[in-house]
């Protein structure tokens, strides 16, 4: 289960090879026992993929507790498929490598799972390449509402940049999604958080944010440094509201530009390319999130 080339080359660059091969220690090619009774617990589990023109995408599933569920140690079954509109529907109807995460925001909890997805009747079967948990840092802890009354998901808007209602939506996000790939096509999905305003938008096609200390594996940051493309959800929590980007991210790793977010090591620029919005995509409702106490006051003056 090692490390790849590019996420070698990023912990090297960091300085944090030695804790790096500690905390791959914790990756597994099969399922605890315990992660299996995670996933049966949740009702959400976002998933990130490629698309059939090569781009990088990130979206959620949601159902019923035991949506999700061990098939085995080697394989989980999700009993949920994309809507048809949303970007990934495509390439997720046909085999294909994902990485995927699934988070309690009330325990402050988190798994991740990458491996092979392929359709099974309405939902996925995913064979496990890698599982493994993470810190529960920067989550805000966040309660499962009533679920919305059965309805119909909105109509999916595309564009190549945010509107101004998008941009505020992003502005003011407290968590997002980060789906990433390397060369042989394996992706990562992975969680971000901070407090409101960490992601700053400076144009309807650019937006930046802090790294801040985490795992030390550079999953993400290590795909980035052999594949550009990337793909980031933003949720309206409180409207089920899934608003995905699509585009190409690099790393900024100067000490000045560093300086300009409080807590951070290095610095993530990302360029939009692709925007698909779909209002009340999912049945759940989450309500007021209580802040991570690991969050950076993101409001603070460098």
């Amino acid at each position: 289960m090692g490390y790849h080339a590019g996420e070698r080359r990023v912990q090297e660059r960091a300085g944090e090879v030695q804790t790096a091969e500690h905390a791959g220690r914790s990756i597994k090619s099969q399922i605890p026992e315990v992660a299996a009774r995670f996933l049966t617990e949740r009702r959400m589990v976002v998933i990130g993929a490629a698309d059939t023109e090569g781009r990088v995408w990130c979206t959620a599933l949601a159902g019923p507790p035991g949506f999700l569920s061990a098939d085995g140690p080697t394989s989980v079954r999700v009993a949920a498929r994309p809507h048809p509109h949303d970007p990934l529907a495509d390439a997720l109807s046909t085999p294909t490598p994902v990485g995927m995460i699934a988070v309690d925001q009330e325990r402050r909890r988190r798994m991740r799972i990458n491996g092979r997805a392929a359709p099974v009747g309405d939902g996925l079967c995913v064979r496990v390449d890698q599982v493994y948990a993470n810190c529960p840092k920067y989550i805000q802890r966040r309660t499962i509402g009533d679920a919305a009354p059965a309805q119909e998901a909105g109509a999916t808007t595309r564009g190549s940049s945010l509107t101004v209602r998008q941009r505020r939506l992003v502005a003011a996000a407290d968590t997002f999604f980060l789906a990433t790939r390397d060369t042989s096509g394996d992706c990562d999905a992975s969680h971000r958080g901070g407090s409101p305003g960490f992601v700053r938008v400076h144009s309807g096609d650019r937006l930046s944010w802090p790294d801040y200390r985490g795992n030390s594996m550079y999953m993400s940051l290590g795909n980035l440094d052999e594949v550009p493309r990337a793909g980031l959800l933003f949720l309206d929590w409180a409207e089920g509201t899934l608003l995905r980007l699509s585009g190409t991210a690099s790393v900024d790793w100067s000490a000045g530009r560093a300086a300009e977010f409080p807590g951070a090591r290095r610095v993530l620029d990302f360029t939009v390319t692709e925007v698909a919005e779909t209002p009340a995509a999912l049945p759940l409702r989450w309500g007021p999130p209580e802040s991570s106490p690991a969050n950076p006051d993101a409001a603070r003056p460098a």
